[in-house]
């Protein structure tokens, strides 16, 4: 018999009660946020091909899911809006009665507890699909911010609960806050796209968001995948400029992001699980090549365990249902 050291770690591995027992890491359903995309009109449920399971809503249907999702436990959504004309300076962004405004109001008569998230970006709304206006084809930062504001403090004026700017320009958490603060909105919280990288997975997202650029791509404003160091330098401005919350985006290839966030700064930290990454989990899953079901939930539990507070995620209804949710626990 060979000698063994006294702790063998297999002793609580042996079953799944003993697994639960010392589990370190638990996603609760209490730590998702689930993304919508709202459009106009009622009744209308558009599947979105490139991402199984996600649906292009209307107000009215829009309402009925995120009831189901409150029910299960889920206590925010992420509002993303695709308008029915676009222009130049995604003017369509900022109407008293545009898509998400109406969105907001809705869910805040109807499920007044649930944390309605917007976000603030001109890239659902531009002609041109780029995420602030254009100056001789490329975009310019400081013009775009004086927009992003008008639109914040219309979402602010319907109700949202927090607005999350995704568009990566320099400067517009500090005048976002301004704004709000300048119109009376001082509890308005800003979740801040901080670390947005460039990234190969978003196409499902524009394709369901009607956002793809026109010419060129987003590189020129949204993160080198390769950088580290300056993702911590562009939190520690948002957390200057007054941001409450920061998004690391993605969130799969952007663990170790996550965590020197989390340990760097102490701040609530969301993570992205985007769009490319979903997909290609539920594509793998529909040609029989994993289990999608324990590859997302593996997934998530990694992006906990390297220090997120806070998940976004497509699968989080579905998760909340095939975990008991509060419904199922009651």
């Amino acid at each position: 018999m060979p000698h063994f050291p006294q702790y063998r770690p297999r002793r609580l591995r042996r079953t799944e009660p003993l697994r639960r027992l010392v589990r370190e890491t638990t996603v609760q359903v209490e730590d998702l946020i689930q993304p919508y995309f709202v459009v106009s009109g009622e009744g209308v449920r558009r599947s979105v091909e490139s991402m199984p399971g996600v649906f292009q809503l209307s107000v009215d249907e829009l309402v009925s899911d995120a009831r189901s999702a409150a029910r299960l436990g889920i206590p925010a959504v992420l509002l993303f809006g695709i308008p029915d004309e676009k222009d130049e300076r995604g003017s369509s962004g900022w109407l008293e009665h545009g898509v998400v405004q109406e969105a907001v109001r809705a869910l805040k008569h109807e499920i007044p507890d649930l944390v309605v998230i917007t976000d603030v970006c001109l890239c659902e709304y531009t002609s041109h699909g780029h995420c602030g206006v254009l100056h001789n084809g490329a975009v310019d930062n400081d013009a775009t911010l004086e927009l992003l504001a008008r639109q914040a403090l219309s979402h602010a004026r319907a109700g949202a609960d927090i607005v999350a700017p995704s568009d990566m320009m320099d400067g517009r958490v500090g005048t976002l806050r301004r704004a709000l603060d300048a119109d009376g909105f001082h509890d308005t919280a800003i979740l801040s796209y901080a670390a947005k990288y460039a990234s190969a997975f978003y196409g499902p997202f524009r394709d369901a968001a009607g956002s793809t650029p026109q010419s060129g791509d987003r590189r020129g404003y949204q993160m080198d995948p390769a950088n580290g160091e300056e993702a911590l330098r562009e939190v520690r401005l948002d957390i200057e400029e007054g941001a409450d919350m920061i998004m690391i985006k993605p969130a799969h290839t952007c663990l170790d992001i996550i965590w020197r966030v989390k340990q760097a700064t102490g701040y609530p930290v969301c993570a992205y699980h985007v769009s490319g990454e979903y997909a290609a989990i539920m594509a793998a899953g529909q040609m029989g090549w994993i289990d999608p079901d324990r590859a997302l939930t593996e997934t998530l539990t990694a992006i906990k365990r390297a220090g997120a507070d806070q998940i976004i995620t497509y699968w989080a209804t579905e998760f909340a249902r095939r975990n008991g949710g509060r419904e199922g626990a009651s």
